[in-house]
Order: C-alpha cells, then sequence, then structure tokens
C-alpha cells in the first residue's frame, strides 16, 4: 500500500526562500519548474551512481550536466538546450533542501507534494480541477486493483495523481519502472496539467511516459492528429479518473454531445424502473455525467471502472436515469462517500463538494446479475474542513474493511459506516449515495423498538394525522416592502422564529399568499433545503401567525392532537435518531441540498409509555412558553422605554418590530407555564 506523505512543508520553504532571492523569476510556475528539474537531476545522478560534490562550487555544475542527460532522456519535459532560470546560489540552496529525501521511494509521491505546495491542491478549481488527495486515490486503487500487466488509462487525468500512484504500486510489488509505466495512459486537454502528469509519471521510470494532451470526449488532440491510444479504445483493462465536475461547465460541443446517450434527455418509462431516450439533446449536461459513460465505453468486457464523482449524481432525482444507465452497463461492485471536507486545501481555497467513490464492472454479457454492493461512508479523511492536516483518517480503515470482505462472505462483515453491503434490490429508486444506506443509523432505531413506537412521517401522513405543504417565493423586490415577517431558512433556530427576520413584506403581498400559506397556532416550521440547517425546526405560536414563510420551509400541521401532539412531534423531529436520518437523507439538488419529499421516510420514535410521552410534551410546552414570555418581555421593554406602541423606523428604512396592536393601547400578555405539579399563569399588564 502507498502511503500519504507530506512533503509540502519542505516545499513551502524552498518556494519562499527562491521567491524572495530569485531576480526576475518570482512566478510560482518558473521557480517550481526549477525545483522539478533539480528532483530529476539528484534523481538521475542517484540512478547512475554518481556522487554529488559537497563543495558549493561544485553543485551547480553537477546538477547541470545531470539536466543535460535527462533531457536526453525524457526530450518530451525538458528541451536539451533548457538550462536552470536560478542563480548558483538558489540551485545549491534546493539541494540542500532535498538532499535527504529518499527520491527512489516508489510509495511516495513527491513530484506531487511539489506541485501541491507550490500551485495550490485547486489549480484548476475554476474549471472543476482539483487535484485528487492521495490517500483518496490509494483507497480507489485498493477497491480496484489494478494488476501490473493491466492496461490503465485515465480519460482526465489532470495532475497525474492515479497514473503515478499506480505506477508507483507497481515498483513497490517489484515490478520494473520501465515495464510499470508502458501500460498507463492518460489525457488531459490542459495542457499544463497533461505535463505535469507526464512528469509525474516520468519520475518514476525516467522514460518519456504515455500521457497526451488531449480531449477525452471529443477524442480529439489538440493538433487534430490521431491519438494513439486510439488503438486501445473499448479494450483497456483499467480507467482511473476524477473528472471535472460542476453544473455551469460547458463539457462539450452539441455534436460531441450527441454522440453519448446520457448526452440526451430521458424520461421514466415504459415500464416501472426503466427510461427511454429521446431525439432531443439535454440543454446543460454536466461534464461528470458524460464523463461516466465514457469511463464504460473504454474499457473491455469485464474491465473495471474507477472514478470520483459528485454525490449528487448517484443521489439526486435528475440523475436518476444515470444510474439506471449504469446499472444496465456495468455491476456496481462498491461506493465509498467522502466527507465535504476532502477537497477543501483551505479556509479559501478547495471545494465543499460532497464526492463519491465509484468501482464498476462493465458486463461481459447480457445475462443479469445480483451482485452485493459494498458501501462505507467516511466521515474524517485526513483534513479538516479548512484544509488543515488531522490525525483522524478513516479511508485506510476502510480500504482494509474490503480488502477483509473479499476472503469471505459479504454477510459476514462487520456492519457499520465504515463497511456494509447493500442488494441491488434494495436499492431505493436508483439512490446510489452509501449514507442513505448508513447501518448505524438502523442499529440504532431497532435498539428503540422496545421501548418506543416507530413510525414513519409518510404513515402519519397517510393516515391523515399530519398535513405537510410548502411555502412561497416572493420575489426580491418585495423584500422591506414591509413589517410583515417574510421566514426563512436562516429565521429558523431552537424551535423559535426570530422576532425581527431579515425580511418584511408588506401587507398586499401578505395578502396575496396568506389563505393559501394557513399558518396556525401549533405548526410547525422546518427547514427542507439549505445545508446544516435542513431539519432545523420552529413551533408558531400565538404571536407568529401573521407572517409569510419560503419555499424552502415545510409547514407541518398535526390534525388529531389526541393521537400526536404538536409538542411531542416537536421533540421526536428535533431528537438525536431523526436528525441523524435527517443528515443521511438529504442530497444536493442543484446547488443546495434539500431533504425533498424523503421527509416522508423519517422514522420517529415516540414512547409506548404515555407518562413519559406526557412529560416530554409538558417539558417542550414549557419550553416555548418561556421562551414566548421572555422575548415578548424584551419587546415591550424597549415599547416602554419610548413610550410608545406606534412602529418606531430606523434611518426611516426598516422597523424595530411590526406593531403588535391597532387599538392605539398596549395588549395584555398572558403566558401559561405549566410545570411538573400545576399551571402557573403570569400576566403582564
Amino acid at each position: 500500500m502507498l502511503r500519504t506523505s507530506d512533503n509540502r512543508y519542505l516545499y513551502r520553504n524552498i518556494r519562499n526562500y527562491l521567491a524572495g532571492q530569485a531576480l526576475g523569476s518570482t512566478r510560482d510556475e518558473v521557480l517550481l519548474r526549477d525545483v522539478v528539474k533539480a528532483l530529476f537531476c539528484k534523481h538521475w545522478m542517484e540512478v547512475q551512481g554518481l556522487t554529488i560534490p559537497s563543495a558549493a562550487a561544485d553543485v551547480a555544475k553537477a546538477y547541470r550536466r545531470a539536466l543535460l542527460s535527462v533531457s536526453r532522456k525524457v526530450p518530451d519535459l525538458f528541451d536539451p538546450s533548457e538550462d536552470f532560470a536560478l542563480d548558483e546560489q538558489s540551485l545549491i540552496f534546493i539541494h540542500e533542501s532535498i538532499l535527504d529525501l529518499d527520491l527512489n521511494d516508489p510509495t511516495v509521491d513527491l513530484i506531487g507534494d511539489a506541485y501541491e505546495a507550490f500551485m495550490g491542491a485547486g489549480i484548476r478549481g475554476q474549471e472543476g480541477q482539483f487535484f485528487t488527495p492521495q490517500n483518496a486515490v490509494g483507497l480507489l486503487l485498493d477497491l480496484v486493483r489494478p494488476e501490473p500487466e493491466e492496461r490503465v488509462f485515465d480519460p482526465a487525468c489532470g495532475a497525474g495523481g492515479f497514473l503515478s500512484a499506480t505506477a508507483r504500486l507497481r515498483v513497490t510489488a517489484g515490478v520494473p519502472a520501465t515495464k510499470a509505466v508502458s501500460t498507463i495512459y492518460g489525457h488531459d486537454k490542459d495542457g499544463y496539467l497533461a505535463r505535469l502528469a507526464a512528469t509525474r509519471l516520468a519520475f518514476v521510470s525516467l522514460q518519456s511516459p504515455n500521457v497526451f494532451c488531449a480531449d477525452s470526449l471529443a477524442w480529439r488532440s489538440e493538433d487534430g492528429q490521431p491519438l494513439p491510444t486510439s488503438p486501445l479504445r473499448g479494450n483497456f483493462d483499467v480507467v482511473l479518473t476524477n473528472p471535472p465536475f460542476g453544473s455551469k461547465i460547458v463539457a462539450a460541443s452539441p455534436d460531441v454531445q450527441r454522440r453519448f446517450n446520457l448526452g440526451h434527455s430521458w424520461k421514466y418509462g415504459p415500464r416501472p424502473g426503466s427510461y427511454t431516450k429521446l431525439a432531443a439533446l439535454t440543454k446543460s449536461v454536466p461534464p461528470q455525467v458524460l464523463f461516466l459513460e465514457l469511463c464504460i465505453s473504454l474499457v473491455r468486457p469485464g474491465g473495471r471502472i474507477g472514478i470520483v464523482v459528485p454525490e449528487s449524481l448517484i443521489s439526486g432525482r435528475n440523475y436518476r436515469h444515470v444510474v439506471n444507465y449504469v446499472r444496465q452497463a456495468a455491476e456496481i461492485r462498491a461506493v465509498v462517500g467522502m466527507p465535504e471536507a476532502l477537497f477543501k486545501t483551505s479556509g479559501k481555497s478547495g471545494t465543499h463538494t460532497k464526492t463519491c467513490l465509484l468501482y464498476l464492472q462493465r458486463h461481459e454479457d447480457d445475462t443479469s446479475r445480483s451482485t452485493s454492493i459494498f458501501m462505507a461512508e467516511a466521515k474524517w479523511c485526513g483534513n479538516d474542513s479548512r484544509g488543515r492536516r488531522t490525525s483522524r483518517d478513516e479511508l485506510p480503515i476502510i480500504a482494509k474493511r474490503y480488502a477483509t470482505s473479499l476472503k469471505g462472505s459479504p454477510d459476514r462483515v462487520a456492519s457499520d459506516h465504515l463497511g456494509y453491503y447493500v442488494q441491488p434490490q434494495d436499492l431505493v429508486e436508483d439512490v446510489l449515495a452509501p449514507r442513505y444506506y448508513n447501518p448505524d443509523i438502523a442499529a440504532e432505531l431497532e435498539a428503540l423498538k422496545p421501548t418506543h413506537e416507530l413510525i414513519t412521517v409518510g404513515e402519519l401522513v397517510a393516515n391523515g394525522l399530519l398535513t405537510i405543504t410548502t411555502g412561497n417565493e416572493v420575489g426580491a423586490s418585495s423584500y422591506g416592502s414591509g413589517d410583515i415577517p417574510f421566514v426563512r431558512t436562516s429565521d429558523i433556530s431552537n424551535w423559535e422564529i426570530k422576532l425581527d427576520p431579515k425580511h418584511g413584506v408588506s401587507e398586499e403581498v401578505y395578502n396575496l399568499y396568506a389563505s393559501k400559506q394557513d399558518v396556525r397556532e401549533g405548526d410547525i416550521l422546518m427547514v427542507r433545503d439549505g445545508t446544516y440547517l435542513i431539519g432545523t425546526c420552529a413551533y408558531v405560536t400565538k404571536f407568529d401567525t401573521r407572517i409569510l414563510f419560503q419555499s424552502h420551509l415545510y409547514k407541518i400541521r398535526v390534525n388529531n392532537p389526541d393521537v400526536i401532539s404538536p409538542f411531542l412531534l416537536l421533540a421526536s423531529l428535533s431528537s438525536v435518531p431523526v436528525r441523524r436520518q435527517v443528515r443521511a437523507k438529504r442530497f444536493t439538488q442543484d446547488i443546495i441540498d434539500s431533504l425533498g419529499s424523503r421527509i416522508n421516510e423519517l422514522v420517529l420514535p415516540l414512547p409506548r409509555d404515555l407518562a413519559i410521552r406526557r412529560r416530554v410534551e409538558a417539558m417542550v410546552r414549557r419550553s416555548i412558553n418561556e421562551r414566548v414570555e421572555a422575548r415578548e418581555l424584551a419587546r415591550h421593554a424597549c415599547l416602554e422605554l419610548i413610550g410608545t406602541t406606534a412602529t418606531a423606523s430606523v434611518d426611516d428604512e426598516e422597523a424595530l418590530w411590526p406593531p403588535s396592536s391597532t387599538s392605539g393601547q398596549e395588549p395584555s400578555l398572558t403566558i401559561v407555564i405549566p410545570d411538573s405539579s400545576e399551571h402557573a399563569s403570569s400576566s403582564i399588564e
């Protein structure tokens, strides 16, 4: 197994020194190229058994002689007339800095570390391209397991992480470096990245690799010449790739898009669970969709594919036809969910896009199959949400769990979020996101069965006990037009609706939607769309009914409080088991996460003991009443301070709060607060 290294600190020190000392060559690309040249030269001298001079005056000369030899060996990367751009003192500093590096250790990607340190892991982030972290590369290799003789291809090789790791893994296993690299191929349409990938491979074998600047979707080289990889198209043994992804990226021209089945629109039917391709092209097809089909077409029957995909591609309702297409063409061997921090490289760089590692095997014939699918959901990946390295990395554990599962029956594998099997017939609506099937959640609910009644929200709706609706979008032009609260997801917190929401609307706008939304005391607002707020709830009190709420919120109404009260429902929706279900069932829809209709799948744990139910209801009621009382006390104190009940204004733009009375007199506020023994009443006159 390759080990994850981190020489970036060393390379950053080199970069900082060079940036401060170099004259006329301060661009990172120029500085980095000289560092890479130095690495190649030192590697060449060690392989040739040459002694590196100890005298400072002779070091630069030795490196320049080595560079000439290296350029003859790999002329595609270094021109024979090329020299170091840096002065001798800077070259000596580089030499002294890399002196202790073991350049012959195939388990460490020294060139990859250098590029990440100088250029950042998201050097083409605006185009949806990011360095694939080495531990994720290693895990996908552990899943797919390319053999030494197999032809491995990456159609969107980017910086060459998969290609370099495959070569180094082979060398680690004892395969000669030249042979290890000879059956590895790569394309990338970005010339800079293609050269980067070629450099990483060449460092392993000190020979020119099979990496070309080409558009794999169009299957066209940058100069219009036939691609050297064309004879192998459809006959690769393994494809490993992390293609660019993003809904706004234009991946192909209409002519190219037309060549792909998934470039067309699809409709559901005519048979249940089937889809039919239409003649019309999809107006905007993300690159990951086309690359997924391309990868399947590139391998021979029985060939294997390891690909990084956004989780939305294998879970979103808009992509169900894509998953259906994949299942018709290949066996799904494994799906591993990655933490959102995987591609986050710093506080500002990288992306929080939730991704999955997908391992497929192309069908050898048309015979139907039913292969168990290995799944896992990693919570930690070796770095946090700001890109800082941490010791918490579950990817090696998942790799070991998968290797163990191959040695025996899948049903004997320990079943938790780090590894479990799902049967194809148990997939729900072609959702492949591993967290949707997390056995930890099922085990938690199973443990509650003796003491709790487990019932889904959908069952309560079907039995007429609950009604669920959503709000409306009034349009940004209506914001600030009046004082009536327009409640948004950020206005929901701790079971409360904020007293002063960000936006208010006019009476006219309110009247357009009020009867349709029909907000009543006892309703529960729950965040449906967004990010971390999904599942957050608020109780609508009698002071909150004069509001409008946006479409990203559910309104849940209890129709029969004698069976389940809104207070008990609120506690259940906010409980740990339900919150974990919400996290497992929210998927990216376009650019935000959504729980969608999967709210009906939530299993609510309701205590069988009626006394416990009553105590919970009383505690929730008391919590809400006390918060309302505190809120109203604060509001009345501010009104009392200025001696008016009229609406005050700030800069003649926004109100401090909506008027509470139209009679000109302050209303009496009575809050009923039940406790464990009696009902107490407090009154504010």
